[in-house]
């Protein structure tokens, strides 16, 4: 009998433990200041075009490898296995950094289509498209590691004098290009998050396009749910795109300043701001709700799909804005 209220107060104890490591661990990074990251990183020197963006980069990662309880996508031992919501926000911020990783490579280190891509962000933009579960080697958290480095060599370079292979193209095109991309990201989680209660869809498809063809039939309407064990992974996937894509937002105010401000564009970023400052409010219940849309209970995947869907509908308007002469 003694050695079973033994058995038992190791058990307790160790659940005990084990559920508040996970609470501690599941506390989501607060939002940080990408002007005062950025002068600290520039130890005194004035930020050049294309610095405060690269330096945000490299903060968020730096965030996603070394918040409480690091990087645990893809940690296997207990507890972080048991836990879902954090590494649902993980994968967010890692689709944001992965998207600006690329036009990075693709249009903001280029100024025509046809010139050289940049050499080291060649080898950046790859190291963050690793399996984000995987827990071989290499694993992502090596990958990320390498790339921040890499991504300080670039940044160096574009505070070097006289420097010439490493630039950063503050350019309304290359802007819009990037934006075109996160539009279609936000359009995404906005109708993955409204799913949480069900809805009835007609397909639109190939509505606008009477020549357009697709590989197989579908039906004209259809029932899109998400499951009930996937609705709190969703809405935090969401929450961690948004808190990586508000910090971006932020760099590039600065950067492309005087892009935004000859197209008159800048209180339209400014808005997009907002509404995505308005997705990191915090939780006040312990577990994501699902209520009906107008049932008693709040149904914080559409809360959040609401705010999501006004910054991406501000979003188009920016690009069109960018696109004008």
């Amino acid at each position: 009998m003694h050695k079973l209220m033994i058995a038992l107060a190791l058990f307790l104890t160790t659940v005990l433990i084990g559920w508040g490591m996970t609470l501690y661990y599941s506390d989501e990074p607060a939002t940080f200041d990408v002007v005062a990251v950025a002068q600290t990183a520039a130890a005194g020197e004035k930020p050049v075009v294309g610095f405060t963006t690269t330096n945000t980069l490299i903060h968020i990662t730096e965030t996603l490898l070394y918040k409480p309880g690091g990087y645990i996508s893809n940690d296997i031992l207990p507890p972080f296995i048991l836990m879902d919501d954090i590494p649902a926000w993980e994968l967010g911020a890692l689709e944001m950094i992965r998207d600006m990783a690329l036009a990075m490579r693709a249009d903001l280190s280029r100024s025509q289509s046809q010139s050289v891509e940049n050499s080291l962000l060649k080898q950046i933009q790859p190291k963050f498209n690793i399996e984000h579960r995987s827990w071989a080697i290499p694993s992502p958290e090596e990958e990320y590691t390498a790339a921040i480095k890499l991504l300080r060599q670039y940044r160096q370079g574009l505070m070097a004098p006289g420097n010439q292979e490493h630039q950063f193209f503050a350019r309304a095109d290359n802007l819009r290009d990037w934006l075109k991309q996160v539009e279609k990201r936000l359009g995404s989680y906005s109708q993955r998050l409204s799913a949480s209660v069900g809805q009835d869809r007609l397909n639109t498809d190939l509505a606008g396009d009477i020549a357009a063809r697709q590989s197989t039939l579908t039906p004209d309407e259809m029932m899109i749910k998400t499951s009930w064990m996937r609705i709190d992974n969703e809405f935090y996937e969401a929450r961690g795109a948004s808190w990586a894509l508000l910090h971006l937002l932020k760099a590039i105010e600065v950067d492309f300043a005087d892009v935004l401000q000859r197209k008159n564009a800048t209180v339209s970023l400014q808005q997009i701001i907002r509404e995505l400052e308005s997705t990191q409010q915090t939780i006040w219940t312990p577990m994501v709700l699902n209520g009906s849309g107008f049932g008693m209970l709040a149904n914080h995947s559409l809360v959040m799909a609401n705010y999501i869907s006004r910054a991406n509908a501000a979003l188009i308007d920016l690009t069109e804005l960018l696109a004008q002469g």
